[in-house]
């Protein structure tokens, strides 16, 4: 004889596989809690940053992060300014067309994901920026970066050629 009346079995079948699978997500909600990472803030930081010297009579250049977050959630980058630049520095993405040309879309924001970074690039998400005088290779140029949710960040590019590297780490 069973122990449930036959007429209790579907409604307890019912409610008993939601449960259970309450019960899983919160088990594993808490492991995930327990690691240390869980709700934790971005921690974002800058570890290189470079600037293209200007050529010819483009009066525009691109500057280069690399980003990195530590933190248990991601940011996002909302705001880059300068006091070395004539006109606001943005963010901007570069595209290619069918027919080979590139071109620049600016965004509002991007994106700091959360245990692993950014790295912006000649062919992806960079900074556009106008000098305010003539830069050559080894000048550092200031930038501010500001975030949803971290503090804003004071950082020092340096000039380089294009093509010529990357820049230098940043010192800690």
């Amino acid at each position: 004889m069973s122990a449930v009346p036959a007429r209790l079995r579907a409604p307890l079948a019912a409610v008993g596989v939601p449960v259970l699978a309450c019960g899983l997500a919160l088990a594993g909600l808490g492991a995930w809690a327990t690691g240390g990472r869980a709700g934790s803030p971005p921690r974002v930081a800058v570890t290189r940053a470079y600037v293209f010297q200007p050529s010819g009579s483009t009066p525009e250049t691109a500057a280069f992060l690399a980003l990195t977050n530590d933190g248990g959630s991601a940011d996002r980058l909302v705001e880059v300014t300068s006091p070395d630049t004539a006109a606001p520095p943005a963010l901007s993405e570069h595209r290619m067309t069918s027919s080979g040309a590139a071109y620049r879309r600016p965004v509002d924001s991007v994106t700091v994901p959360a245990g692993e970074g950014l790295t912006m690039s000649p062919y992806g998400i960079d900074v556009t920026v106008r000098p305010k005088e003539t830069w050559r290779p080894g000048t550092e140029v200031s930038f501010t970066l500001r975030f949803t949710h971290g503090k804003p960040l004071r950082v020092r590019a340096v000039v380089v050629r294009p093509g010529t590297g990357t820049g230098r780490p940043l010192r800690p």
